[in-house]
């Protein structure tokens, strides 16, 4: 490791478990002093107690939440210079199967969370000592470029390139100097993934070919990818979109 982000302090969403629990254990091993935030009070404790980072107890969906924990935030680091937009849920309903109350749970999560987590992020950045700075990277997904029958989850993922383009346009013509970025997972090997591998073999091969390169992706290379993005190696890259999927999104259906 490279610390990279030695003493900077950054907020992880969804941390808990998944490619979220990945950037927590990546960005504590790279010198940063990370706050873990997350509905799953019992895995979280679990991972931040492993790797140093700080639990916070969060609803991604919540004005009040995120007051309070940026309320934390301010009065136990006096800065943020990355915001980790990570949390995030699916409905596997399609449009004829949805219906109202699970799209608006979506929702709430995926793209109003993304939301009140810029607002949030830019507020504490823009309180920094040595002026507004700082990085959001927004997680979407590669469904952001090709649906999936999952009409909830496909919209809000394509929804959050909207976001990041439009908050990323503001802070750059304000001069914040607050960079906002997504990342877009194809499939990856979360422990959730492994599991369901471990109990249905066959699904493993489906799997790898989605991607050009034959494989699945893993939560240690999405969190690589937020590292570079949150870092300063990456102070001229804002509003853009960074796959992350073996190349799924690039490749024309195949034939043979």
């Amino acid at each position: 490791m490279s610390n990279r982000m030695q003493d900077k302090v950054v907020i992880v969403t969804g941390g808990a478990s998944g490619i979220g629990e990945g950037m927590v254990r990546r960005f504590c091993a790279e010198g940063a002093k990370v706050v873990l935030a997350d509905v799953n009070e019992e895995a979280g404790v679990k991972v931040s107690t492993g790797c140093g980072a700080r639990f916070a107890a969060h609803d991604v969906s919540s004005e009040t939440s995120w007051r309070d924990l940026a309320s934390m935030v301010r009065d136990e680091y006096g800065r943020l210079d990355a915001l980790l937009n990570n949390a995030g849920i699916v409905s596997n309903q399609s449009i004829v199967e949805t219906d109202v109350a699970t799209w608006n749970q979506l929702m709430s999560i995926n793209l109003t969370g993304m939301m009140l987590g810029c607002q949030t992020g830019i507020a504490l950045m823009r309180e920094n000592l040595e002026g507004p700075g700082g990085a959001i990277i927004n997680t979407a997904s590669s469904t952001s470029y090709l649906a999936v029958p999952d009409v909830a989850y496909t919209t809000s993922k394509a929804g959050v390139v909207g976001l990041t383009k439009s908050v990323a346009v503001y802070c750059a013509t304000e001069g914040l100097n607050i960079r906002v970025n997504s990342i877009h997972p194809g499939a990856t090997l979360t422990n959730i993934l492994r599991k369901a591998l471990e109990e249905t073999p066959s699904l493993e091969p489906m799997l790898k070919r989605m991607s050009p390169m034959g494989r699945l992706g893993t939560v240690e290379e999405v969190a690589a990818m937020a590292l570079f993005l949150a870092s300063d190696e990456a102070s001229f890259c804002t509003g853009g979109q960074f796959p992350v999927e073996g190349g799924t999104v690039s490749e024309h259906p195949r034939m043979f």
